[in-house]
């Protein structure tokens, strides 16, 4: 019998530990509460019942002979179009295109950052899931630019905690259909689980407080260029929050956008990319920040909008 640690994910705080489980090791919902029930999954050295639910800041182990997963591991590969722009024994920080998921998960066939290093050579820290290991912050597969992977666990901790505390300093870019009033705001609406389709989240009374700062850069008739700042990191939270503003990133079908506009601008995905990531580097204790300028298709797509292609007719 082998015990496995992980420290409790933001994302699943709040959780059934049964469903907590399932998503944080890959495998059945049968399989995890047979171990809640045999108890083999303690927190913070407690014995968990399948409806308990997670608490922030946890630590959850789990003790077995094994664990098969459900179908999410990591396979070495070549994620063409993926940089790496940063690479040291504690951590590496990557440019990741668009169509690239952050870590393998059930039902994904695609690539993915934690397959690309792994094809290049590049170990990560063994720290979390088995399938998302060394991952401390994630972004949208349709979502492209800075992510940053821990390599040393070391790295694992203390970038988790840097996450939690709000000390990363996250600033996006994205076209968004119309113009916000104010042209500089903070939208301060909690995020969580959408109640009736599971692959959206939503803003709700019973979602997790969220923070997004943004700016006006650009005006144009059909959308704005924006610079946004996360306060906090919940799944989808630029999505979601401009959505319920009634100003979707331009692309964005999942929360509302226009398709007829994503098409003349050429866009086949939400225009929204990570350019700006900072943080205290773990082992060297500096302040260290990193750049991406926005892909080509949101470059092109952003080169129409200002052309006025966006006008039907």
């Amino acid at each position: 019998m082998t015990e496995r640690l992980f420290p409790v994910p933001e994302g699943l705080v709040g959780e059934r530990a049964d469903l907590a489980l399932t998503r944080l090791l890959g495998i059945s919902r049968a399989r995890a509460a047979q171990l809640l029930a045999d108890g083999f999954v303690t927190l913070d050295g407690r014995g968990l019942g399948k409806s308990d639910r997670l608490s922030a800041d946890g630590l959850l182990a789990v003790t077995a002979t094994e664990i098969e997963p459900t179908g999410a591991a990591v396979v070495p590969m070549q994620v063409p179009g993926m940089q790496v722009l940063f690479d040291d024994r504690d951590l590496v920080v990557v440019d990741k295109p668009a169509g690239v998921a952050a870590h393998p998960s059930p039902g994904w066939v695609g690539p993915t950052v934690l397959g690309g290093l792994a094809g290049a050579g590049i170990n990560v820290s063994a720290l979390g899931a088995a399938e998302r290991q060394g991952i401390v912050h994630r972004l949208d597969v349709g979502t492209s630019g800075l992510m940053v992977v821990a390599k040393s666990d070391l790295a694992y901790r203390e970038l988790k905690e840097q996450f939690r505390d709000r000390l990363v300093h996250k600033v996006y870019q994205a076209v968004v259909q119309g113009h916000l009033d104010p042209l500089v705001g903070t939208i301060d609406a909690p995020v969580g689980r959408h109640p009736t389709a599971d692959y959206r989240f939503a803003v709700t009374a019973q979602g997790r407080p969220s923070i997004t700062h943004y700016r006006t850069l650009e005006a144009h008739r059909h959308g704005s260029l924006l610079e946004i700042e996360l306060e906090t990191g919940r799944t989808h939270q630029i999505r979601v929050h401009m959505s319920a503003l009634r100003h979707p990133c331009v692309g964005d079908l999942t929360y509302g956008a226009d398709p007829s506009l994503a098409r003349r601008l050429g866009l086949q995905r939400q225009w929204l990319h990570a350019v700006r990531l900072g943080f205290t580097h773990p082992g060297t204790g500096q302040a260290i920040e990193f750049t991406s300028e926005p892909a080509a298709d949101l470059q092109e797509g952003l080169v129409r909008l200002r052309a006025g292609v966006g006008q039907s007719g």
